[in-house]
């Protein structure tokens, strides 16, 4: 199966306040906010780029230092439970900071900005990176409303040519999608319950591949091990900034990013202790005596086809990284 891109830190390569709401997606401008009622870009292609262009001065320097407060301001969502939750456990193995820090650089953006009415706003850009420069990296950044700051929401990794092409105006702005859009295979706000429930007792909703399939028989497989038992707990998420956005493809169908927080229980048999590593340690609560609980949380992006082809929802990316531990 192939391997999720797993945050060993802040975002590496990447991979891994203010409230937003679940009508983030809306494409027909009912969201009503303070009686702003006028479909408008949700952000100028200058704004944009100073959106990325903080948020990156701000990680980088959260990176070398291993230091969640630097980048607080400037991330949330999936994305920021990920990053911060890798920087509070390297700081801890690392107090002096990352002897091995590389800044990020982003290079070839474009941005994808929607035209939506009231808040929460959202965009995406579209980068390569110094890092796994094979690969596209795409961004969500969210705005609770006026007077917040834009900040870093999603982030997956994705092959260039699997990118499907977005739905553009004559003006060049993007069209978002309703969270409760019937035409496709799943409406954007079902499938992190999809997925969690696919996760569990499988389905026919998803395509095979290394975050399906391949990850659900990983799990099977895993779930007993000499002298322990491995229970997974998988939730989605939908609420304020960890809502599911989207947009519109040129085929009708949607690109959409999604979380889902992912835990895993581990209980050593009588006499025996689940082993902890040195991630999970530096984020412990409790002690460990016969059980293990891990906390994760995972963004995805995956393409979702029209309801009329019959085609089954493609992922393109996942990301998760490690938020928490408990002991007992």
């Amino acid at each position: 199966m192939s391997k999720v891109r797993r945050v060993r830190g802040p975002v590496r390569p990447v991979m891994a306040s203010a409230a937003v709401t679940a009508l983030a997606l809306t494409a027909s401008g009912c969201v009503t906010v303070h009686g702003e009622r006028e479909i408008v870009p949700a952000a100028t292609k200058s704004e944009a780029q100073r959106a990325l262009k903080e948020f990156l001065t701000a990680y980088n320097k959260a990176d070398e230092a291993y230091d969640p407060a630097l980048d607080a301001a400037r991330i949330t969502g999936p994305l920021g439970a990920i990053n911060q939750g890798g920087l509070k456990s390297r700081r801890v193995q690392n107090p002096d900071g990352n002897p091995k820090h590389v800044p990020l650089e982003l290079s070839d953006v474009s941005y994808a900005i929607p035209k939506k009415a009231g808040w929460p706003r959202w965009f995406v850009a579209d980068s390569k990176a110094n890092r796994r420069s094979d690969l596209r990296w795409l961004w969500v950044f969210t705005k609770g409303g006026p007077d917040q700051l834009w900040r870093a929401t999603y982030l997956n990794l994705v092959s260039p040519d699997k990118l499907p092409k977005l739905k553009k105006d004559e003006d060049g702005f993007a069209e978002p999608v309703d969270v409760a859009a019937k035409d496709l295979a799943l409406a954007p706000s079902a499938l992190g319950k999809e997925y969690t429930s696919y996760l569990k007792s499988g389905g026919d909703a998803f395509e095979p591949g290394g975050h399906t399939s391949g990850w659900k028989a990983y799990r099977d497989r895993n779930s007993e091990r000499a002298g322990l038992a491995v229970q997974y707990i998988d939730e989605p998420e939908n609420g304020g900034t960890f809502a599911p956005v989207g947009l519109r493809t040129e085929d009708g169908g949607a690109l959409v990013f999604f979380s889902t927080r992912h835990y895993e229980k581990q209980t050593a048999f009588k006499g025996l202790s689940p082993k902890v590593e040195a991630d999970a340690k530096a984020l412990l609560k409790g002690e460990v005596k016969q059980s293990l609980m891990l906390d994760r949380v995972s963004n995805q992006v995956v393409v979702d086809p029209k309801k009329s082809g019959g085609e089954k929802v493609a992922f393109l990316g996942r990301i998760q990284g490690l938020t928490g531990a408990k002991g007992e």
